[in-house]
């Protein structure tokens, strides 16, 4: 055991995790040069294309020191705020930590966001300058930054390069020489913690678990605490990037995949503690929170039928990504489909490009939506996550929205361009700080329906892609909303409502409008496009009917024979118009996320 080390490598999104990893694979040797390849633990296509890391990835690797063998488990953690939870549970099975810094970019909201969590979880927390051979590099302003605002004593940092593979060495003796073994009693009951799972085509569903006390032996009849539920051990692994490696035993400290043989993906759920079924330990491994959804927002089948590969392909993805929530629900617009949580919109991009891909799926996604607190006149309270649930305004006393603490970190040059931005989208200021004459630290309280959608991008356009940006949910306040049903052709589109702040209505009912006109295809009639509140329209725009031109025929003349087929046209269209129901695209129920 006390050859083990457990740790995880955390950082901001594109400062060179994932390469760090490759290099660190490479020098113990892990696969063959032929093997290798660039973002070796990515795994899914989606993260290679994007070039960014969405799910945590383990690896065991063995390395050679002073005549001794060293087990060296490491976890490549996310970088992007949406996928903070992956590093949260990642931590939880770890000793220690890689805090990786770009040396040309900085100390940014994510890093400090993860270190945070690391800290709370009494990590050994070794800085890491990375990306050293860049032109524009400077690790000294690096250090400096990381002291002042984190306050961790950086006099040893670590200087490499994941390109070159420079200071890679000694960065593997220093993970030996300050990440503390495990600690753990081998001849106790067994304790593990379910830190990750997926569902194999071949295996069933399956558990990555940390030791913490006793061992894992194969043929085991093991305990799952939560569940209450007995299970047999068929078959136990160690992970490899290439293939894992079978084992028989899994001893107090390790880490390894442990096969159930099992076909209900609700049998192992995340945070879960196994133990031994004869002799169980007495308490479950504390500290372990589930992800709250912050972003929601409807999945629905293109082909109605595909409503229970859906659910099944939701059920098995849910295993793989435990931070999504999901309930079924229905829309007059779309028919059967799935409420679904995320931990914000990348999560949701990412979710539902998987759910395509991987499940062969085509979906319509309605807008995201948070979660609204609603008081009644009669004084009950309800929340309301679909904008289509909001009771009437006549029964409300007063809507409240979820507020979010956005820390924004960003070259000081672009500072008039973020506050106004933020003043845009009703943010209030709680803290400016300088950290270096040319960085500047945000902290603004603001509504967290103004951030789910765009702005993200916004925030990068503003700044030439140079500020990051974190941010934590913190309370309810009162807001001045109403909801804003879209009308096509007199027929209220459930799945196109939205909540907006009563300010704004009129350019967001307008906008919307506008961008719904150029979308709906023209139809032998004409359809009006309506946004209103309650029952009054406050803007509309119509969409041509296809015209067919019926005086063609008529060649000179008296005019009153070319207007007599006008109006008998012009009749006919408005007979077509009272029965006529209009097929909207998907792009259609895009156009929200694309007003401002």
């Amino acid at each position: 055991m006390k050859n083990i080390r457990n740790f995880s490598i955390i950082a901001h999104i594109d400062h060179g995790k994932s390469t760090l990893a490759d290099r660190l694979i490479q020098e113990c040797k892990a696969v063959s040069d032929r093997e290798m390849k660039a973002q070796l633990l990515d795994g899914m296509d989606i993260e290679k294309e994007r070039g960014i890391t969405i799910k945590a990835q383990s690896v065991r690797l063995n390395y050679e020191k002073d005549g001794e063998t060293y087990v060296l488990n490491l976890i490549d953690t996310p970088g992007h705020v949406d996928f903070s939870y992956e590093v949260s549970k990642s931590l939880k099975s770890s000793d220690g930590a890689l805090l990786i810094v770009d040396s040309a970019q900085g100390i940014e909201a994510q890093t400090m966001a993860n270190v945070y969590i690391a800290i709370e979880d009494d990590l050994e927390i070794i800085p890491v300058i990375n990306k050293i051979d860049l032109p524009s590099a400077d690790p000294d302003r690096v250090i400096d930054e990381i002291e002042t605002t984190i306050g961790l004593d950086c006099s040893d940092a670590i200087l490499t390069s994941a390109k070159t593979g420079q200071g890679i060495k000694e960065l593997l003796d220093v993970i030996i020489e300050k990440i503390p073994p495990p600690s753990g009693d081998e001849n106790a009951p067994t304790k593990a913690l379910i830190y990750d799972s997926w569902f194999d085509n071949y295996l069933g569903a399956v558990a990555l678990v940390r030791v913490f006390d006793g061992s894992i032996k194969k043929n085991q009849q093991i305990l799952v605490m939560g569940t209450k539920n007995q299970h047999q051990v068929n078959d136990l692994m160690y992970p490899n990037p290439i293939a894992p490696i079978k084992t028989k035993e899994i001893k107090t400290g390790e880490t390894g995949i442990v096969v159930l043989g099992l076909k209900n993906v609700k049998d192992v759920q995340i945070g879960d503690t196994i133990t031994d079924f004869k002799n169980p330990t007495e308490n479950i491994i504390e500290g372990f929170e589930e992800a709250k959804s912050f972003v929601f927002a409807g999945l629905y089948p293109i082909e109605t039928d595909k409503f229970e590969d859906l659910r099944d392909a939701l059920d098995k993805l849910k295993l793989n990504d435990s931070s999504i929530s999901y309930e079924p629900e229905t829309s007059v617009a779309l028919g059967f489909g799935f409420r679904v949580g995320f931990l914000g919109m990348l999560h949701m991009e990412v979710v539902k490009e998987r759910l395509e891909r991987e499940f062969n799926l085509d979906l319509i996604a309605t807008a995201p939506t948070v979660i609204y607190r609603v008081e009644l006149n009669n004084s009950d309270e309800i929340f309301v996550e679909n904008p289509s649930e909001l009771p009437d305004i006549g029964k409300i006393k007063t809507i409240y929205e979820p507020y979010v603490k956005a820390t924004i970190l960003t070259p000081a040059e672009f500072l008039g361009n973020i506050i106004t931005m933020l003043n845009d989208k009703r943010g209030t200021q709680e803290k400016m700080d300088y950290i270096t004459e040319e960085r500047v630290m945000l902290e603004y309280s603001i509504p967290m329906n103004e951030i789910i959608i765009d702005f993200y991008d916004k925030l990068k356009s503003a700044t030439k892609g140079y500020a990051s940006f974190d941010y934590e949910p913190i309370e309810y306040r009162e807001g001045n909303l109403i909801k804003l049903d879209i009308k096509v052709a007199g027929e209220v589109v459930d799945a196109l409502s939205i909540i907006v702040d009563r300010d704004k209505s009129q350019s967001k009912g307008r906008d919307l409008v506008k961008s719904m006109k150029e979308l709906i295809p023209r139809q032998l009639f004409e359809v009006a496009v309506q946004a209103s509140i309650g029952s009054k329209v406050i803007a509309r725009e119509t969409v041509k009917s296809m015209g067919k031109n019926v005086t063609a025929k008529c060649y000179g003349g008296d005019i009153t024979r070319k207007r007599k087929l006008l109006e008998k046209q012009k009749a006919g269209k408005k007979r077509m118009k009272s029965i006529g129901k209009v097929e909207l695209p998907q792009e259609a129920f895009l156009a929200v996320l694309k007003i401002d």
